[in-house]
C-alpha cells in the first residue's frame, strides 16, 4: 500500500493533528489539471494536498483540501464505528496516555475510553474532521 487519502475541509488543521500524531510532512502543493480530472473523474478540480510519512518511512496519509468542486458528505461527521466505510487508522505509539493528551490540544476526543488488552492498551480518538484514529500501546 502507497497511501491512504482523507478528504478534508482544514488543511493546517488535519495536517498538525497528523503531525502531533508523529507523523512527517513530506510536502503541500495545489493538484489541478485535466490529468486529475481524467484519474479521478471530476471536472473543474483545484485542490490542494499534503502528503504526510510515518517516522519509518513506510506508511503515508494524503489529505486533500478541494476548492472546486466542493467535498460533500458522505454522512453525519461522526458517524459510529459501525458505519459502512472505513472507519479508522491504527497508529502504534509508547505512551498512549501522553499521545490522548497531545492530541486533545488539537480538539481530539476519545470516541469510547482507553481500554486495557492482553497485548495492548487501546483507544479510538476522533480528531478534526470527524477523522478517527485508533492507538495501540504495546504491553512491555
Amino acid at each position: 500500500m502507497d497511501n491512504v487519502l482523507i478528504v478534508v475541509d482544514d488543511l493546517d488543521a488535519a495536517i498538525a493533528f497528523f503531525v502531533e500524531l508523529g507523523m512527517e510532512l513530506e510536502g503541500r502543493s495545489p493538484v489541478e489539471g485535466r490529468w486529475v480530472e481524467r484519474v479521478i473523474g471530476l471536472d473543474d478540480v483545484r485542490q490542494e494536498v499534503a502528503m504526510l510519512r510515518t517516522p519509518d518511512g513506510h506508511g503515508r496519509i494524503e489529505l486533500a483540501m478541494f476548492h472546486t468542486p466542493k467535498a460533500v458528505s458522505a454522512g453525519p461527521r461522526n458517524a459510529p464505528t459501525n458505519t459502512l466505510g472505513i472507519r479508522r487508522i491504527m497508529f502504534a505509539v509508547e505512551d498512549i496516555e501522553g499521545v490522548v493528551a497531545r492530541l486533545r490540544t488539537h480538539g481530539a476526543e476519545l470516541v469510547g475510553e482507553l481500554a486495557d488488552e492482553d497485548n495492548y492498551r487501546l483507544c479510538y480518538v476522533r480528531g478534526p474532521e470527524g477523522i478517527v484514529v485508533g492507538l495501540a500501546e504495546p504491553r512491555g
